[in-house]
């Protein structure tokens, strides 16, 4: 369940997931791992961790480099992608994310998307990653760029097939971010309603790399 909480007002909704042991991950990514490496417990003078991850771990942002050999990095991304008004879209088809079903939303250039699907509520509560996911069609990622938004994000480890036999075309991966729309994965929406938020959510500023762990957070306009 996201966490809320209140200040000055305004409800924050975290909508990022909590990093620990033990969470899900695709296979091809190392399992996160955190050293305790002095601890006050043990006698020692402070609390020291070390923490040894994926840039691609839980709620986290994947920046044109991902799939674009001179794309940009994360250390270079604009504030504006991530920082403003946002539309959580929540998503019916069981399956995947198509085309005809965003274009119901009108969707205008320059706004940030998050896709609310059936993958929140049972997606971070497994004890392993499922791979039936919803994900972004290619026809989806290719409306999103023609409609010009700026920022996808969607309540998985990715916006891609989690089973794609076709490698002969541009994957949403490269479709998406070879135009330049970053993208959020990882989120937790659970219990958060359509409708148009204030996001804030930053990247950490890791030199020359294709991604990073983000906190997001929302609060409705």
């Amino acid at each position: 369940m996201s966490a809320k909480s209140s200040k000055a007002g305004s409800e924050w909704i975290d909508i990022s997931v909590t990093l620990h042991e033990g969470m899900i991950a695709f296979s091809s990514e190392p399992l996160l791992q955190l050293e305790r490496r002095r601890s006050i417990a043990r006698g020692h003078k402070a609390n020291n961790t070390t923490i040894h991850m994926s840039v691609h771990s839980g709620t986290h942002m994947d920046a044109p480099r991902h799939f674009v050999a001179d794309g940009k990095t994360i250390d270079q991304m604009p504030f504006d992608i991530t920082l403003g008004r946002a539309r959580v879209i929540e998503i019916t088809n069981p399956v995947s994310i198509k085309a005809e079903e965003l274009a119901q939303h009108n969707i205008k250039r320059g706004e940030r998307i998050l896709l609310k699907t059936h993958n929140s509520p049972k997606f971070w509560q497994a004890d392993a990653i499922s791979m039936d996911y919803l994900y972004i069609t290619r026809g989806a990622a290719r409306f999103l760029v023609e409609a010009g938004v700026k920022l996808v994000g969607i309540d998985a480890l990715s916006v891609g097939s989690p089973v794609d036999p076709d490698t002969t075309t541009p994957d949403t991966h490269q479709i998406l971010l070879g135009n330049e729309i970053w993208i959020i994965e990882g989120l937790n929406l659970t219990g958060v309603n359509p409708g148009n938020y204030n996001l804030i959510c930053l990247p950490l500023k890791l030199k020359d790399t294709e991604g990073s762990p983000v906190r997001a957070i929302i609060s409705k306009l």
